[in-house]
């Protein structure tokens, strides 16, 4: 059995969708990649638009990876096809730098992108409408994962509308770079927050379950 693991929310690469096979419950996913094979072996996670995978049939420029039917209802993944990029992570270590933020690889749910303009220099504005269950969990200046992005909470509207700030070197090293109105996103919220919420109130956060 698989020890958690844990990420930061840097994504490292841009893989791209060989296959996805669907069967009877679940699928089968084939990225094709580079940098993330460099270390990664047979059984080991790996964090796929923010999802936490089980890597397997490793070969010289990819992985497969099973999607569980949870992870087909709860994440993008079930709507990848052939040449769709991904935004790719390795686990922590030990020595790593924690850049971003704790991110498990645990989606709590899709978000629709309602903008993305462009502020100039490179710069972008992103806003996501995310389901009213998550709101609790989101504050300005808190942080976020979007496919698996660490971002910073920079505004918070009625809806909820999370408004946040993307720089040029996230716009051309992940998949926002070819995002628009309407694609939807895998949301996790942070995790800390839903401790606190059961600390205080003694009820468990409304999700916990693994993709």
């Amino acid at each position: 059995m698989l020890e958690e693991q844990m990420f930061t929310g840097i994504i490292e690469e841009l893989g791209t969708v060989a296959a996805l096979e669907h069967g009877q419950t679940g699928a089968r996913l084939k990225v094709r990649c580079a940098t993330v094979l460099s270390d990664l072996t047979e059984g080991a996670s790996i964090a796929v638009n923010g999802v936490c995978l089980t890597a397997l049939s490793i070969t010289a420029d990819s992985f497969e990876a099973d999607l569980a039917p949870e992870t087909l209802q709860r994440s993008n993944l079930c709507g990848l096809v052939a040449g769709a990029r991904v935004n790719l992570e390795r686990p922590v270590t030990p020595a790593t730098r924690l850049s971003g933020h704790i991110v498990q690889g645990h989606v709590d749910a899709t978000g629709e992108i309602v903008a993305l303009d462009e502020l100039g220099d490179g710069n972008w504005w992103l806003k996501v409408q995310v389901p009213a269950a998550l709101d609790r969990y989101l504050v300005q200046k808190g942080s976020i994962a979007l496919d698996g992005i660490s971002l910073t909470i920079a505004a918070l509207d009625p809806g909820p509308v999370v408004g946040v700030t993307i720089i040029p070197h996230t716009i051309a090293h992940t998949t926002l770079g070819s995002a628009r109105a309407g694609t939807r996103l895998n949301v996790e919220v942070d995790v800390l927050a839903k401790h606190v919420e059961k600390l205080l109130t003694g009820i468990p956060a409304s999700r916990s379950d693994h993709p």
